[in-house]
């Protein structure tokens, strides 16, 4: 009897479903109409907007801490943090919960978009604007499609400073 041959496609069989296998993952979220992304291994819970309780004395980027599962957590306005209009909150704010320089930090953001794969060849290193803008925040920018997505650097969203300043209203 001859032997049959049967093509099978064990790479996509053994792969977890969902999973990049040349990029990275990306939650993406938006201020105003820009997308913006982080790293999703850096992010720990998305939680609907509730109250923060304010602490006296801090920048207006600040919103103050919020009480996540016995953890104090500082919680960013991301839009006053990037110098834009603050907006009223809507039912799609939201806080994104991520590791910062191995702290807990809460993002404020308008609302969440989604989960995309962006394979590294598809991001390309942040423009150069001179020395009037500052993009070390960016760790590149990622095409998804026809839509950028501007993929931050958490470490560097805030200077050690304002670290110090968010981490010291926790205490």
């Amino acid at each position: 009897m001859p032997a049959i041959e049967v093509e099978t496609a064990t790479n996509d069989l053994n792969r977890p479903a969902g999973l990049a296998t040349d990029g990275s993952q990306f939650l993406t979220f938006q201020l105003g109409d820009e997308f913006y992304g982080v790293d999703i291994l850096r992010v720990q819970e998305i939680k609907g907007y509730t109250t923060v309780t304010k602490i006296p004395n801090t920048p207006d980027y600040i919103k103050g801490v919020l009480n996540l599962r016995g953890t104090i957590v500082p919680i960013v306005e991301l839009r006053a943090t990037f110098g834009m209009l603050t907006i009223d909150y809507t039912m799609f704010t939201v806080i994104v919960v991520v590791v910062v320089r191995d702290r807990i930090m809460g993002l404020v953001v308008d609302s969440v978009s989604d989960v995309l794969n962006i394979s590294k060849k598809d991001i390309q290193a942040p423009p150069e604007f001179g020395s009037k803008a500052d993009v070390s925040v960016l760790s590149g920018i990622g095409k998804s499609g026809d839509r950028l997505v501007a993929i931050l650097n958490v470490d560097r969203l805030l200077t050690d400073g304002e670290m110090q300043q968010a981490m010291s209203a926790t205490a």
